[in-house]
């Protein structure tokens, strides 16, 4: 009788504990908080001199790939591709290796390299490989703790250019995209690995999207791309609840490679979505309604047009790199239309303490001031080391910029002394 109490009060207790838990986790992931691309950091300088910020170190021997590193108090994850391996490695912050790990096979066709950031919780690191591979391991040394298999344990279907999508932890679940007809988009327990729900989606292939979580009104809404949908889903239940059709290519024409490209994290605010698809609707703002159960189109623009350099929103302005005109091109989030533009081609984009960094794909590093939507380009420095496309996202922690170019990671003091 004792026996079956303590259970029956364990029963009670554990919904409590496990909110409780969830919590106060530490989360740490691509982008910084809430895949946002702003961060915290304060009295950074305003302008570079003529060579560009003081490079601190660099490290050489990361492998291919165009994963940025992310950070806790004390380290840095990052991974790369070596003889065809993923591996990922573990610094501390004055660049110093504490380890590396043997994940699996890494994608070796069109642009070869990682290419999905890993995110920390607590004692674990979540990362997926081009294969769509998505595996746990131990943030203490590295070992797999579990896997699963995309086509294996999923049925699901490779994209043109191999997976990059940064898995998404809220609670006790992760959640990733396997695409395809039967998983669509998956919760997993982020401890075992078990299937907690499996949403069907619209039966497209993965469109490199790292997804979002958003509460809107006390509701947790999943929203991630497809390769021809903005899907929202009921994170508790995998329900879909709404899609926006990416309608710039017809059926006929849906095929690998053609209008299926959408790596901007969704921005969400005050009740409105904001996104940025350049092989596909281009710039957008969703409403959503009081339940979340639909949308409504507020705007487009065509010339907001970021395939995959984020998108940051300040106020009321958003700001990313266009890619019909190469530039870094600012919006009105009321009305949809283009501020101002700064011909620094196409490339990736985040903020901190009311500056834009911005890291051009052809290797330009500029520090940029913006007002309004105004910008004024106040710095800048040639990224020479390194190898292959200049894609990856810079990063800030604690006074210094991170810049990752193929194998090679540098840091440079953009602190204000």
């Amino acid at each position: 009788m004792l026996s079956n109490m303590k259970k029956y009060l364990l029963l009670l207790l554990f919904p409590l504990l496990a909110g409780t838990y969830s919590h106060s986790q530490k989360l740490y992931e691509w982008r910084g908080k809430d895949r946002l691309g702003i961060f915290s950091e304060k009295n950074l300088l305003k302008s570079w001199p003529a060579e560009g910020p003081a490079e601190l170190w660099s490290v050489d021997d990361i492998g291919n790939g165009f994963v940025s590193p992310v950070f806790t108090e004390t380290n840095f994850y990052i991974s790369g591709e070596t003889d065809s391996m993923l591996i990922l490695y573990c610094y501390d912050l004055k660049g110093s290796k504490l380890w590396q790990t043997t994940i699996g096979k890494e994608w070796m066709r069109s642009y070869p390299g990682s290419r999905c950031a890993p995110t920390v919780v607590d004692d674990l690191i979540y990362i997926g490989s081009g294969f769509g591979n998505l595996y746990c391991v131990s943030r203490e040394n590295g070992k797999l703790v579990w896997s699963k298999d995309l086509e294996k344990d999923f049925s699901g279907e490779l994209p043109l250019h191999g997976y990059s999508e940064a898995p998404l932890v809220d609670g006790n679940a992760v959640y990733w995209t396997p695409g395809g007809k039967t998983n669509n988009v998956i919760a997993l327990d982020r401890f075992s690995g078990r299937l907690i729900w499996s949403c069907k989606g619209y039966g497209e292939r993965s469109a490199y999207n790292p997804p979002r979580i958003i509460t809107h009104n006390g509701r947790k809404i999943l929203v991630t791309f497809s390769a021809y949908h903005l899907m929202g889903i009921d994170a508790a239940t995998g329900k879909l609840l709404w899609g926006h059709e990416q309608d710039n290519f017809p059926l006929a024409q849906r095929l690998p490679g053609y209008g299926d490209t959408h790596c901007n994290t969704v921005i969400y605010d005050k009740g409105f979505i904001y996104y940025a698809a350049g092989d596909g609707n281009c710039g957008v703002k969703l409403a959503l309604s009081a339940d979340g159960n639909e949308i409504k189109q507020i705007w487009r623009n065509k010339d907001f047009d970021s395939y995959m350099g984020g998108v940051v929103k300040i106020g009321d302005y958003l700001y990313c790199g266009a890619t019909a005109r190469p530039s870094l091109v600012s919006i009105n989030a009321e009305s949809g239309k283009i501020v101002d533009s700064l011909k620094l081609g196409s490339g990736a984009v985040i903020a901190a303490d009311d500056m834009l960094y911005y890291y051009s794909q052809k290797g330009e590093l500029a520090l940029v001031k913006y007002n309004q939507g105004r910008f004024e380009k106040t710095g800048s420095v040639r990224i020479r080391k390194g190898n292959a496309q200049h894609f990856s996202h810079p990063i800030i922690n604690k006074g210094i910029l991170y810049q990752r170019h193929g194998k090679v990671l540098m840091a440079f003091d953009i602190q204000n002394k």
